[in-house]
């Protein structure tokens, strides 16, 4: 579980978060929702530590992140995963190599160990053979499969994805949060999702928390969005009438 407690952060006079408490559960699909410049990008770099708050704590089961040394946060981050929102992967990289990168940067594996970790991890998400394959013989899809595995190749226990879906088709969006909800669910793990998409909200958001104005607005489910009485997460999740009309029908 990542909690955060009382989280604030301004850049000179300019508030982006104020006083965010939530906490992120294990192997549910956690998912920050609101507004451009609504300061999710900037929570997510505070949790990671790209960022120190002002006020408040990051807590990673219970370990004080924000209190460690750079150091002592080195060893937190190597039981991070991440899933970019570009995918980020090496272009100079065969996938095979691009989801082996964690192993070889933070792992003791012997080769044949590296080698079934990675192929597991392909497997995982409907990328099995394509081990020889460069990132620019990959369909967007491909590319955003690959960088989630490469983000779990290192069994993490947290997977913060910004904005999965960004660039891809309804279809292969809902290929993605399918995965990503899966591989949550099987090991465990506490994944965080900063995302846009409301049909990512609607079909996966397990544990929700809406930001406005950089404050925590709003917490429930996706099942609880459909019934609420906030008005600024209402606006925002039924935006577009066709989001309205198609799930306001399951009310």
């Amino acid at each position: 579980m990542i909690e955060l407690q009382n989280i604030s952060k301004s850049f000179g006079d300019l508030n982006v978060i104020e006083n965010v408490s939530f906490k992120f559960h294990e192997g549910k699909t956690n998912l920050v929702i609101g507004e451009s410049g609504s300061g999710k990008t900037t929570l997510l770099k505070v949790m990671v530590g790209l960022h120190q708050p002002n006020e408040g704590a990051v807590l990673y089961d219970g370990r004080n992140f924000t209190a460690l040394t750079e150091k002592e946060k080195q060893s937190v981050r190597k039981e991070i995963g991440m899933l970019f929102q570009g995918g980020a992967l090496f272009d100079s990289m065969t996938l095979e190599q691009n989801v082996r990168f964690p192993l070889d940067m933070f792992t003791e594996m012997t080769e044949n160990e590296k080698v079934d970790r990675v192929n597991f991890c392909l497997e995982k998400v409907k990328l099995v053979d394509k081990n020889a394959l460069y990132p620019s013989e990959l369909s967007g899809g491909m590319k955003k499969r690959a960088a989630l595995a490469r983000a779990i190749s290192n069994s993490p226990n947290y997977l913060f994805c910004d904005e999965p879906n960004s660039g891809l088709d309804p279809k292969t969006s809902i290929v993605i949060d399918e995965l990503i909800h899966s591989i949550t669910q099987e090991f465990n793990i506490t994944t965080v999702i900063i995302t846009h998409d409301m049909n990512s909200v609607m079909e996966i958001g397990e544990n929700v928390m809406f930001i406005y104005k950089g404050q925590n607005w709003w917490t429930g489910t996706k099942d609880e969005i459909l019934k609420t009485n906030n008005q600024e997460l209402y606006d925002f999740v039924f935006a577009s009438e066709f989001i309205k009309k198609i799930y306001k029908e399951k009310v």
